[in-house]
């Protein structure tokens, strides 16, 4: 039996999500991560916008036909992350409660955020709303 794709959808010119989605690790024995650029069409994007999720405002993680965004997907990745290496073992620690997670998230969106305005990118805007060009 063949161990199902789990993909990570991010913004690949976010230097921070980047590097987070570089060195994040799941256990085998849980499937293969597939890293997935928001930038690019693809399927899992019409899926992400089909069900009203903005890109810019989080990450998105598919797991069979389970979409967790934002918070739900740092925790989520938490819970089947690999205990493998300090940032595994520091990823797992810190967001495997769903309430730090909770907390926590729009902290560093809000980081992100800043970043990339400070780095003159542009937004996803996958769901196309006027005036939303510019973080």
């Amino acid at each position: 039996m063949s161990r199902p794709d789990i993909l990570l959808v991010y913004d690949k010119e976010c230097p921070a999500c980047h590097a987070y989605c570089q060195v994040v690790r799941i256990r085998e024995s849980v499937g293969e991560l597939r890293i997935v650029d928001a930038r690019e069409d693809s399927e899992v994007m019409r899926e992400i916008t089909g069900a009203g999720m903005d890109i810019d405002q989080g990450m998105v993680l598919k797991m069979g036909e389970q979409l967790y965004y934002g918070a739900d997907a740092i925790h989520a990745l938490a819970l089947i992350g690999s205990r493998s290496g300090v940032f595994n073992r520091f990823n797992y620690w810190m967001f495997r409660s769903r309430r730090v997670s909770t907390v926590l998230y729009p902290l560093l969106r809000f980081f992100r955020n800043l970043l990339l305005k400070l780095l003159g990118k542009t937004r996803i805007n996958n769901l196309n709303q006027p005036g939303r060009d510019r973080f």
